[in-house]
C-alpha cells in the first residue's frame, strides 16, 4: 500500500524540486537532498556492507546525500551500532559506501557531530551536526548553557564553540566542503532556547565569515523530533542572511518542498522519512507517483534488512 503524493503542477511545468543547481563546485541535477539518518546498524560503530546498498538505493545522479551522524572519537558516541570514523577500520568500512555513492553519480557528505581529523576522509564533504540536542546544540541555547566562563552567557559566547569547529573543519577540508546543521527552534533531548529567532539570525549572519558551503535549518515547525506543529515563526531570515547555499528539512512534502524553492525560501530540501521509505524519491515525485508509507517500528531496529533496504522501488512496488 501507498500514499498519493501531492501533484505540483502540470506535466509541462518543472518542478522546482527538480531544476538543477549548482552548490558551490557541486553540480547537482536536482534539489531533493537525502537527509542525516540516524540508522543503527553499523555494529560495532563500524559501517556494515549493507549500507553499501542502503546509500546506493538511494543515489541518483547529480543528487546529493548526507551520511548519519558519525562519531569522529570514541567520547563522542551516544547511542549503540552509529558508525565512527576516528579508526582505520572504520574509515574503511566508509570507503566502499562512498564509492557505490559516486559510480551512480551521487555526491556525498558526511555529517559528524564535532570536530575531529577529517582530511583522511572519502567524503566529497562534512556536514557539522549542531542541531537536535547533541553538543554543539548545548553550547548554543541558553535554557542550557549554563557556563560563566567565554562560553556561556552572552550570545556571542554561546555561539563561539560552534564557530570554533567549523573554523577548523574548514581549515582541514576547505570551507567549500562544509556545511553546518542547525535548529534553533527546537526542543530536542530538553535543548530550548529563549529566543531562536535572534539565535537563527546570528548564526547565519556570523557564518557568512567562514565562507562554508551551506547552512542546513531544522524548520520552526520540528519543535520536537517526529511531529510537525502549527508555528508563526520562520527560517525566512536567516535564508536572506546567510550568503551561501540554504537548505531546509523538517516534515516536508513534495508539494510544499516544491513551494519553498519555488519562492525562494530554501536552495535545496533535505527528506528523512520518505526518502528512508522511497529510495527512488526524486524519481517518483517526477512522476507524481505514490509513496511507500514508512514504518516507523523499523527506524532505530539493527535489523540489516527490514526497515532498512527492503523498501520497494517504484516498478516493483507497482507490480
Amino acid at each position: 500500500m501507498g500514499e498519493t503524493n501531492q501533484k505540483s503542477g502540470s506535466p509541462q511545468q518543472q518542478q522546482p524540486l527538480l531544476t538543477p543547481y549548482k552548490m558551490g563546485n557541486f553540480s547537482l541535477s536536482h534539489r531533493v537532498v537525502l537527509a542525516p539518518l540516524t540508522r543503527m546498524r553499523s555494529y560495532g560503530h563500524i559501517a556494515q556492507p549493507h549500507a553499501v546498498l542502503f546509500y546506493s538505493q538511494r543515489t541518483s545522479p547529480g543528487g546529493l546525500l548526507i551520511s548519519e551522524a558519525t562519531g569522529v572519537s570514541d567520547t563522542s558516541i551516544g547511542y549503540p551500532n552509529v558508525p565512527g570514523i576516528w579508526t582505520k577500520e572504520q574509515i574503511e568500512g566508509w570507503k566502499p559506501i562512498v564509492n557505490a555513492v559516486h559510480e551512480k553519480g551521487g555526491i556525498f557528505f558526511c555529517q559528524i557531530w564535532h570536530s575531529g581529523r577529517v582530511s583522511d576522509y572519502c567524503f566529497d564533504g562534512v556536514e557539522i551536526h549542531g542541531a537536535n540536542g547533541y553538543i554543539i546544540d548545548q553550547f548554543l541555547k541558553d535554557q542550557v548553557n549554563d557556563r560563566t566562563d567565554h562560553y556561556g552567557g552572552t550570545m556571542e559566547n554561546r555561539c563561539r564553540f560552534a564557530f570554533e569547529v567549523v573554523e577548523a573543519v574548514a581549515k582541514e577540508i576547505g570551507a567549500d566542503r562544509v556545511g553546518l546543521r542547525l535548529s534553533p527552534f527546537a526542543d530536542y533531548n530538553d535543548c530550548p532556547d529563549s529566543n531562536p529567532e535572534a539565535l537563527g539570525l546570528y548564526m547565519a549572519q556570523e557564518l557568512n565569515k567562514y565562507g562554508i558551503l551551506y547552512c542546513h535549518v531544522i524548520e520552526p515547525r520540528m519543535i520536537t523530533q517526529f511531529e510537525a506543529h502549527d508555528t508563526h515563526n520562520s527560517v525566512l531570515p536567516m535564508r536572506k542572511a546567510f550568503k551561501g547555499t540554504f537548505m531546509v528539512a523538517g516534515g516536508y512534502t513534495q508539494r510544499d518542498g516544491n513551494e519553498v524553492v519555488g519562492n525562494g525560501g530554501a536552495d535545496l530540501v533535505a527528506f528523512g522519512r520518505w526518502f528512508l521509505a522511497n529510495p527512488d524519491l526524486p524519481r517518483r515525485f517526477e512522476l507524481n507517483a505514490k509513496l511507500n508509507k514508512y514504518d516507523r517500528s523499523t527506524f532505530y531496529t539493527h535489523d540489516p534488512v527490514v526497515g532498512y533496504t527492503d523498501y520497494p522501488f517504484l516498478e516493483a512496488a507497482d507490480k
